[in-house]
């Protein structure tokens, strides 16, 4: 059974930083691309970040230059390094596929940016 279970998340002032992390569990090809997605209250699940299998990365334009994000491929641990963050980035961060995989969103983890 594959599980993706997503850790980090805090309260942190804006400018600040965070590092989530994404643990992948279960029998799964190696060669997915993941993805980083978020949600703020009120909103729909945004997608934040992809990273495919050889390490390539794409950014939504509102976290572009702040988050980047990496895996380890032998730990089956993709994470999302977050600098400089605003308040407009307070939400629960969900790892998933990309593209995701509804079966597969787990409880996410909470990100709070105080001004």
């Amino acid at each position: 059974q594959v599980q993706l279970v997503e850790s980090g998340g805090g309260l942190v002032q804006a400018g600040g930083t965070l590092r989530l992390s994404c643990v992948v569990s279960g029998s799964i090809p190696r060669l997915n691309a993941l993805g980083w997605y978020r949600q703020a209250p009120g909103r729909q699940r945004e997608w934040v970040a992809t990273i495919t299998s050889t390490g390539s990365t794409s950014y939504a334009d509102s976290v572009k230059g702040r988050f980047t994000s990496s895996r380890d491929n032998a730990r089956s641990t993709m994470y999302l390094q977050m600098n400089n963050l605003k308040v407009d980035d307070t939400a629960v961060y969900y790892c998933n596929f990309r593209p995701a995989v509804p079966a597969y969103w787990g409880q996410g983890t909470q990100v709070t940016v105080s001004s």
